[in-house]
């Protein structure tokens, strides 16, 4: 029998998918399950099997979000496996709608109505109220977004902002730009140093720059010798890396205005528990010349909430009701 008051969420990363189910009218997703990408040839083959593990409920409505630009019916992972197409998804899913926005988007959706427990700030003042709110996020890719209140509501930004240029404001990071555009090309977006492969870059350059033969490490194993001290140029990777997100973040706030707070989200900064409270992230964020004290009084939250996206998700659906 279909349930005419619950819609299919799912968040789908470059890695990992994340599905949940939503009443009519709820911001909180019920019964979540993670899934990882490469185990399902697509999203309907995922979204069966979740379908499946929580005991086969008839929908007719689908709210999801993708790790990239969504500009026609064909979505294509920038960093991951799958390709799709959105009418084909919802056909074969037998769906009446579904609604297929950037993932940042979703994000800056849940943004508003986050709880105190859900986010954690890193200096700054109060936020301004109805002023514009920004988003900036490094996981497997680097998201960025934002919200703009009109007419009563929140109105999210369709942005790509993770592929502006990315900006050093040291001498290590002038040599890490020149070393990273004989691999990139002279375009060096913020991406390939804000995320997974961005601790890798930052890495195997600086080893590359001092004459030392590089590990294979993962990003995880990166952050993880950063945070217990074990490797000195792991933690040097992680150092630049705040200092990178706090430039970065800072041109957000600047460019939109953001008086009513930058969050800070994606999958790698939580991890890092407090070690951005002490890192330079906060410094940077704040260096930005004329506008020292415009910035000052910005507050900047880490999002310590677990499933954010499929929170802004489940608004977008109260919005499109």
């Amino acid at each position: 029998m279909t349930e005419v008051n619950l819609a299919l969420v799912a968040d789908i990363g470059g890695t990992n998918v994340r599905f949940g189910l939503v009443r009519r009218g709820e911001t909180s997703p019920q019964q979540e399950h993670n899934l990882r990408c490469a185990d399902f040839s697509g999203p309907v083959e995922a979204a069966r099997h979740y379908l499946d593990l929580v005991g086969k409920p008839a929908i007719r409505t689908g709210a999801f979000d993708v790790a990239t630009a969504v500009t026609e019916d064909t979505i294509r992972l920038t960093n991951g496996p799958w390709s799709f197409s959105v009418s084909a998804t919802r056909e074969a899913l037998g769906l009446e709608r579904l609604h297929v926005i950037n993932d940042f988007t979703a994000l800056a959706l849940a943004l508003p109505i986050l709880k105190g427990d859900e986010k954690r700030q890193i200096g700054g003042g109060a936020p301004v109220a109805g002023s514009a709110i920004g988003v900036i996020g490094p996981g497997t890719g680097l998201g960025v977004s934002g919200l703009v209140h009109d007419a009563g509501r929140w109105v999210p930004l369709l942005g790509e902002g993770g592929h502006v240029a990315f900006s050093p404001m040291t001498d290590r990071e002038d040599q890490i730009l020149r070393s990273l555009r004989r691999d990139y090309g002279t375009h060096v977006s913020n991406e390939r140093l804000l995320s997974g492969m961005g601790l890798t870059n930052i890495f195997r350059t600086l080893c590359a720059l001092d004459g030392e033969t590089p590990q294979a490490l993962e990003p995880a194993q990166i952050t993880g010798k950063a945070l217990d001290g074990s490797d000195a140029r792991c933690r040097e990777t992680v150092e630049i890396f705040c200092g990178a997100l706090g430039t970065a973040a800072a041109n957000v706030a600047v460019t939109l205005g953001a008086r009513g707070g930058i969050f800070i989200g994606g999958g790698i900064v939580p991890k890092l528990g407090g070690y951005l409270d002490g890192s330079v992230f906060r410094q940077r964020f704040e260096d930005k010349g004329r506008y020292r004290a415009y910035l000052s009084g910005i507050p900047t939250y880490v999002i310590v909430a677990e499933t954010p996206a499929l929170k802004g998700l489940a608004t977008l659906l109260t919005y499109s009701n």
